[in-house]
C-alpha cells in the first residue's frame, strides 16, 4: 500500500513552484476520490447511461441505476480521466462537466473547492500532466479493496498534514489501533454477529475519513460474508468528511448516514441509538466553540448527554466519553444492548479531584456499570502524539461474570518497533500482538497474562479485574482546632500596617502602640482588653475589621487555648488537612451506606493517633471517582548497588584523567 500511496504521492511533484507543500493535498485527495469513483463505475458505464437515460427525474434516475448497477450514484458525463484529455484544449472544462455530472449524493468535491482547483491548475499548465498521473492510478477494485482505499488515504493524509504542519492525528487513527479497537468491542458479540442475515449498526461520532467505520465493516464480513452493516458517521472537517462520505458510497451504504457537523454542538442523530459506537476523539482540544450549547445540554440533566458532568473547557475528550454511552443501544427485553470503544489519552482517568466534573463523569460510568475493560497500548503509536494511549471499551448489558467489575489490560509493553516512522508513530499493534490482546481480554483474568508475544518478545499483555467501587473514594476533610497567642510587639504590628481593612482606620497603630506587650493566650480576653483600650482612644471597629486585627496580632501556639464560636471550636485553616478514604478500606462495606463508619474507623486508625485533637468536617466530604491505572501496575525497579555507582564514577575519573594527561601532554 505504501508503494501504491507513492505513487499517487509522487503526483506532487509536478506541483512544485505554484503550489506550496500545503496546498498539495487540496489536488491529490480529490483526485484520488475521483478515479475511485471512475473505477467503481468502469465495469457498469453503458448499463449506467442507459439508466440514466430512462428519466430526467433524480429520484427515478437513482432507483434505475441501483437497478441496473448496484451503484448507489450516478453521473450523467460521459467523461472518463482518459476521454478528457482526448481534447486537451478544453482539459478544464471536460473535468468541470464531469466533476459536475455526478449526483446529488456526491457532494464530496465542493468541500474540496475542486472546480477552483481545476482552473487553478490550468492556469499554471499542470492540470495536463496531473491528470494524466491520475488516469494511470491503478485503483480499480480488482487492483484495490476497499480496506486498502482505506489505507491508501490514511497514507496520503498523513503525508497531506505533515506537509501543512497540521495535527493529522485530529483526522484519522492507525490502521493497527482501529483493528485492535474494533476486534475488542465486537469481541462480547462475535457468536451473535456469525448468525445468517444479522443486522448490525454501527456508529463514529468524530469519524475523520472514516476508517473505523471501514475496519468494522471488513471485521464483520470476515466472520459473515453476508451480513447487514449500517454505517454512521459525523465529522467536523470538510475534508475528512468528503473522504468518508467517498468511502461510503464506494461501499454503496446509505450516504445520508454521513453528515458535517461539530458532534459536541448538535447531534445529528439526535434520537438514534446504535448497536455499536466507535470513537477518536482529539486528545487535549478545547470545547470553546461549542461552549455554549454543550453547557445548555448539561443543564438538561438526564436528557441530555452531558449530564454526569463538564469537564474543563480546555479539554472535550470526556464529553465524547459520555456521547457515546448515550448512543449505544439501550438494553432489550433479552438483555441486548450497546457496545463502545473510544481511544483517550491517560487523562479521563484521574483528572480532577472528588466533586469535580471529570471525577463525576467516571462515577456515572462505574456507578452504572458502564466501563467493561480499558487496555493501555504502547506508547509512539499515533501519529501526533507519543503519550500514554488507552482504550476505553464500554457496554450497558455485560456479561453476567463481567458485572460490576472492570477489566485493566496492560499491552504497554507489546508492539513492534516501524522500520521507518510516520509522524510520531514509531510503534505498530501486529496481527498476533492484536491476538494476543483479545485474548487476554477474553480470559478475564485478574492474575497472569496470556500466552507470549508474537512479535519482538516484547512480553505480554498483563490482566487485573476489579469492582467497579474498587476506584471510588471519599475526600475527607480533617480539621484541627486553632490555636492562638495575641500580642502587640513591632514586629505584629507591621501586619496591622500592612491590613487593607486596618489601613484606613485612623491612630490605630498609635493606640496600639500604647496598649502594651502582655502575653494572651486567650482570644475572647484579648480582645476584651484591646477592645476596650480602643474605646479608650476613641476608635471603634467593624466586625471585619475585629476579625483582621485579631489575625494580624494572634501567632499559632499549641499552647493557647482553643479559639471557639458558639462554644464550637474553629478549624485552623493552615492545619486543614485531606485524606483519601477508599470504600471499603479496612474491610468495611464497599457502598455509599458505610460512609460514616468506614471514614471514622479511617480516622481513628490513621488520624487520631498521631492529632488527637483533629476532627472530621462531614459536611466537606465528598465522594470521588480515580482510575489509577499505572499504579496498579507498578513495577519496582530496585535502585543500583553502591558498590556498583562506585565502580562507575571511578571509571569515569580514570577516563578524565587519561584526556587531562593527553592533553597536558
Amino acid at each position: 500500500m505504501s508503494q501504491l500511496s507513492n505513487f499517487v504521492w509522487s503526483i506532487a511533484d509536478l506541483l512544485r513552484g505554484p503550489f506550496k507543500p500545503h496546498q498539495y493535498g487540496t489536488v491529490i485527495l480529490p483526485f484520488t476520490i475521483l478515479r475511485r469513483l471512475e473505477a467503481v463505475m468502469a465495469p457498469h458505464r453503458d448499463a449506467l447511461a442507459a439508466a440514466v437515460a430512462k428519466s430526467e427525474d433524480p429520484t427515478m434516475r437513482r432507483a434505475h441505476v441501483r437497478r441496473a448497477t448496484g451503484l448507489p450514484f450516478y453521473t450523467t458525463s460521459s467523461y472518463t480521466l482518459a476521454t478528457a484529455l482526448e481534447d486537451p484544449d478544453n482539459l478544464a472544462a471536460n473535468l468541470v462537466d464531469y466533476v459536475n455530472g455526478f449526483s446529488d449524493e456526491v457532494d464530496v468535491f465542493k468541500h474540496f473547492d475542486f472546480e477552483a482547483r481545476i482552473h487553478q491548475l490550468d492556469a499554471v499548465d499542470r492540470l495536463i500532466p496531473v491528470t494524466q498521473g491520475f488516469a494511470a492510478a491503478p485503483l480499480s477494485t480488482d487492483d484495490v479493496d476497499n480496506a486498502g482505499m482505506g489505507d491508501l488515504f490514511e497514507h496520503l493524509i498523513f503525508k497531506d498534514f505533515e506537509a501543512s504542519n497540521a495535527e493529522a492525528g485530529d483526522f484519522y487513527t492507525p490502521r493497527d489501533a482501529i483493528r485492535l479497537l474494533v476486534d475488542l468491542v465486537f469481541a462480547e458479540d462475535t457468536a451473535a454477529l456469525a448468525t445468517p442475515g444479522i443486522t448490525r449498526s454501527v456508529y463514529d461520532p468524530a469519524a475523520g475519513t472514516g476508517g473505523m467505520l471501514s475496519v468494522a465493516e471488513e471485521h464483520l464480513h470476515e466472520l459473515n460474508p453476508k451480513a447487514n452493516l449500517a454505517l454512521f458517521a459525523q465529522e467536523i472537517n470538510p475534508s475528512s468528511y468528503a473522504i468518508a462520505k467517498s468511502d461510503m458510497l464506494i461501499k454503496g451504504q446509505d450516504i445520508a448516514n454521513v453528515r458535517l457537523g461539530d458532534t459536541l454542538a448538535e447531534d445529528l442523530f439526535a434520537g438514534d441509538t446504535f448497536d455499536f459506537v466507535l470513537s477518536n476523539p482529539p486528545y487535549g482540544v478545547d470545547w470553546k466553540a461549542s461552549e455554549k450549547a454543550v453547557r445548555a445540554e448539561h443543564a438538561r440533566g438526564t436528557n441530555g448527554r452531558f449530564g454526569p458532568g463538564l469537564p474543563s473547557v480546555g479539554d472535550g475528550s470526556m464529553l465524547f466519553l459520555l456521547h457515546v454511552i448515550a448512543k449505544l443501544r439501550p438494553v432489550d427485553a433479552r438483555g441486548n444492548g450497546g457496545r463502545g470503544g473510544i481511544v483517550l489519552n491517560g487523562s479521563p482517568l484521574f483528572n480532577g479531584g472528588a466533586g469535580s466534573g471529570p471525577s463525576n463523569i467516571r462515577g456515572y460510568l462505574l456507578e452504572n456499570d458502564l466501563v467493561d475493560a480499558i487496555v493501555a497500548l504502547p506508547n509512539d503509536m499515533f501519529y501526533n502524539t507519543g503519550i500514554a494511549t488507552y482504550l476505553w471499551i464500554l457496554d450497558n448489558s455485560k456479561q453476567p461474570e463481567r458485572r460490576g467489575k472492570v477489566q485493566l489490560v496492560d499491552a504497554t509493553k507489546l508492539g513492534t518497533k516501524m522500520r521507518k516512522s510516520l509522524g510520531s508513530k514509531r510503534v505498530e499493534i501486529s496481527a498476533s500482538d492484536r491476538d494476543l490482546i483479545v485474548r487476554t481480554y477474553d480470559h478475564f483474568d485478574g492474575g497472569a497474562s496470556v500466552g507470549e508475544s508474537g512479535s519482538d518478545g516484547g512480553g505480554s499483555p498483563r490482566s487485573k479485574v476489579f469492582d467497579n467501587l474498587d476506584f471510588a473514594y471519599w475526600s475527607v476533610t480533617i480539621e484541627r482546632p486553632l490555636q492562638l497567642n495575641f500580642q502587640v510587639t513591632p514586629e505584629r504590628l507591621e501586619s496591622v500596617t500592612e491590613s487593607k481593612p486596618l489601613a484606613k482606620v485612623d491612630g490605630l497603630v498609635d493606640a496600639l502602640s500604647s496598649f502594651g506587650d502582655k502575653l494572651y493566650l486567650n482570644r475572647e480576653e484579648f480582645l476584651r482588653d484591646v477592645g476596650r483600650h480602643l474605646g479608650a482612644a476613641g476608635i471603634g471597629l467593624s466586625t471585619p475589621q475585629r476579625k483582621a486585627l485579631w489575625q494580624a496580632l494572634g501567632e499559632r501556639d499549641e499552647n493557647a487555648d482553643v479559639c471557639t464560636t458558639k462554644g464550637q471550636p474553629e478549624p485552623d485553616t493552615g492545619l486543614r488537612d485531606t485524606e483519601v478514604v477508599p470504600f471499603g478500606w479496612g474491610g468495611h462495606s464497599m457502598s455509599h451506606d458505610a460512609e460514616r463508619d468506614t471514614i471514622q474507623a479511617y480516622a481513628d486508625a490513621e488520624v487520631l493517633p498521631h492529632v488527637p485533637d483533629a476532627w472530621i468536617d462531614w459536611h466537606k466530604t465528598k465522594v470521588g471517582y480515580e482510575i489509577p491505572f499505572t499504579r496498579h501496575f507498578y513495577e519496582y525497579v530496585p535502585p543500583r548497588s553502591l558498590e556498583e555507582i562506585d565502580a562507575d564514577l571511578e571509571a569515569s575519573v580514570a577516563r578524565i584523567l587519561t584526556l587531562l594527561r593527553e592533553v597536558e601532554a
